[in-house]
């Protein structure tokens, strides 16, 4: 199993980025979170098998039909410890 930490930056927030991102990630079978970041940034962590992984990251690029992505900073992490993937509070 491949997991990524993701920092989204650009126009994420209110505009459905998180709902739009669990949908995509259930849909992969992945697991993980989502969450808004204080600065306007939107962070997620996922995890599963990595064509899948990449198929989302991919996707995270163009975001819904809203949003726009100016930058992903993506960096290796360790699995999350629960099953599924999850909109988390802000934090």
């Amino acid at each position: 199993m491949k997991a990524r930490l993701l920092r989204i930056e650009g126009r994420v927030q209110g505009v459905g980025y998180r709902d739009w991102l669990v949908k995509q990630a259930n849909r992969l079978g992945l697991q993980g979170w989502v969450r808004n970041r204080p600065d306007g940034s939107v962070q997620a962590l996922v995890a599963g098998e990595e064509g899948a992984v990449l198929m989302l990251l991919s996707a995270c690029r163009r975001g819904p039909m809203l949003a726009r992505v100016d930058l992903i900073e993506e960096s290796l992490a360790e699995p999350p410890g629960e099953p599924g993937f999850h909109r988390l509070p802000t934090g």
